[in-house]
């Protein structure tokens, strides 16, 4: 029997979250989920168990309410970049959940590495 779509998207999932638990060393982890109309980003501390900051699209100060394409991600990565760094974090780990790394999950990455945040 074929795999569906959505189980090889868990299966990745939690294959990419494993990986991150495995190898981190104290340091938070910067987690995105894509929608079909929205993106989010969140900053969790896994050690205490709770986010650190956030950012998403439905944010009407971003200007990108309700979208979901490159212009939307890269101000979604910049805007948790500077929450980032007004929590005190300056560097996490990126997870990109199930998620291929191309496209508007890149796009968030990068826009969050140029406003400073290592990841």
């Amino acid at each position: 029997m074929a795999n569906s779509k959505r189980t090889l998207f868990l299966k990745r999932r939690l294959r990419v979250r494993n990986k991150i638990k495995s190898v981190n060393a104290g340091r938070p982890r910067l987690s995105v989920h894509r929608s079909n109309k929205n993106i989010s980003v969140q900053l969790i501390d896994d050690v205490n168990g709770v986010t650190l900051a956030a950012a998403s699209s439905l944010e009407k100060d971003l200007g990108v309410v309700g979208k979901n394409n490159l212009e939307a991600a890269t101000k979604v990565g910049a805007a948790i970049a500077e929450r980032a760094k007004k929590a005190g974090v300056t560097e996490a780990y990126f997870d990109r959940g199930g998620f291929l790394y191309h496209g508007k999950v890149k796009a968030l990455a990068d826009a969050a590495r140029e406003a400073g945040l290592k990841i």
